[in-house]
């Protein structure tokens, strides 16, 4: 269908010449209204094929270099990756220098003042300070690398070497290697885990810092230790606190006398070890294996009898020394492995005789370095400790 465009016939103006009076005119007769009827219609036709047309082209275009993609895409992703490039090394220096200048202005600023990513300067409160100074009350932990030693540790993290030893359970005497993992305390004392019936007052005089308000302050007075209420401060049992300057107590010795029994445990003759090993006494374990206590400890208010995990021969027996073992057994099991059995109150045989998987060879106790009766039992093997965990069935 074609269409011819026809203009609207003008009627000539009035004989004044008027512009009023023509378009008023123009409007009454219907012509104009007709006109833009007709340009619409027009327009909108026109319009509709010529994008139909763009529609149909950009779909052709498309569909051939979907067919074509893997030709194309090796020109795309170098164009991409050397625009890359280009933006780096041209604004690359510029970030650079702006990143260095903002450090520098971060680091001229007292260590009161603080600039945050936006650069504005804040002062900081008394709680970031806090959070700065004990590293926001956290424990990490340290590995150690060659050349270290407790004293540049503790130097290190400014702290005092006892802190070091007290939490790591070592002695002015023990030795540290590469590779070996301690872990720090933010500030100097000692870390305690709250048992039942413990309260602010007895922890105080417990680690040394005295039976007053004062000795209990220090510990609520620290940052980042917290209370079940924090109006009385009660503790909950389980939760870990520290104890700011605190000593552990003293743990109690006894003086190394060997004590054995007057009815002893017969020789077994000839044994042989089953490689399995069962649980040397009854209780629970009050500490397990961990890189620097590599034995298990097991518990028992009543004490009880110690047996012989597996078959073997006994190599020492009694308190032979003034080492914080106290009174214990150690047993050869002929297989390789050695097992010792550490602060027996009675020991029940003698260097040398054999024993039978199962056997009594003494009773629990508490001598040597010890602050409970309990079992402290070890597995060796070519010299090295083992998880007794891995062996106790």
């Amino acid at each position: 269908m074609k269409f011819r465009f026809f203009a609207p016939q003008r009627r000539a103006p009035a004989k004044d010449d008027s512009t009023e009076i023509w378009w008023r005119e123009l409007l009454e007769t219907g012509d104009f209204d007709e006109y833009l009827k007709f340009l619409w219609r027009y327009l909108y036709r026109r319009g509709y094929f010529f994008f139909s047309y763009v529609e149909l082209a950009k779909d052709l275009v498309v569909g051939i270099l979907y067919k074509r993609r893997g030709k194309f895409a090796r020109p795309f992703l170098h164009t991409a990756l050397m625009s890359i490039f280009f933006v780096g090394i041209t604004f690359g220096p510029l970030l650079v220098q702006q990143a260095t200048a903002e450090e520098t202005n971060v680091a001229e600023l007292p260590s009161s003042v603080l600039r945050t990513s936006t650069g504005d300067t804040v002062f900081l409160t008394e709680q970031s300070e806090d959070v700065a100074r004990f590293r926001g009350g956290e424990v990490i932990e340290h590995v150690v690398s060659d050349g270290e030693t407790i004293s540049s540790i503790a130097q290190r993290y400014n702290l005092q070497q006892d802190t070091i030893l007290w939490e790591n359970n070592l002695t002015a005497n023990s030795s540290i290697k590469p590779g070996d993992r301690l872990r720090i305390l933010p500030t100097d004392g000692v870390q305690h885990r709250v048992q039942k019936g413990e309260t602010v007052y007895t922890l105080a005089k417990k680690y040394g810092l005295g039976d007053d308000d004062a000795a209990a302050q220090a510990i609520i007075s620290f940052p980042f230790n917290t209370f079940a209420d924090d109006d009385t401060f009660a503790l909950t049992t389980g939760q870990s606190l520290l104890i700011p300057g605190g000593r552990p107590p003293a743990k109690a010795t006894t003086t190394p006398v060997n004590r054995y029994a007057r009815v002893t445990t017969p020789d077994a003759g000839a044994v042989s070890a089953t490689g399995q090993f069962v649980w040397p006494a009854s209780g629970y374990i009050s500490q397990g294996y961990f890189w620097y206590h590599q034995a298990y400890d097991i518990a028992n208010r009543g004490g009880g009898k110690i047996l012989a995990a597996d078959s073997g021969t006994v190599v020492v027996a009694g308190w032979v020394d003034n080492s914080g073992y106290g009174n214990r057994i150690m047993i050869d099991h002929g297989n390789g492995f050695v097992t010792l059995y550490a602060h027996l109150s009675v020991v029940r045989v003698r260097v040398g005789q054999t024993v039978n998987k199962g056997d009594v060879i003494g009773d629990m106790g508490t001598t040597g370095r010890s602050t409970g009766v309990h079992l402290h039992f070890e597995v060796r093997q070519g010299g090295a400790l083992l998880n007794p965990g891995n062996f106790l069935r």
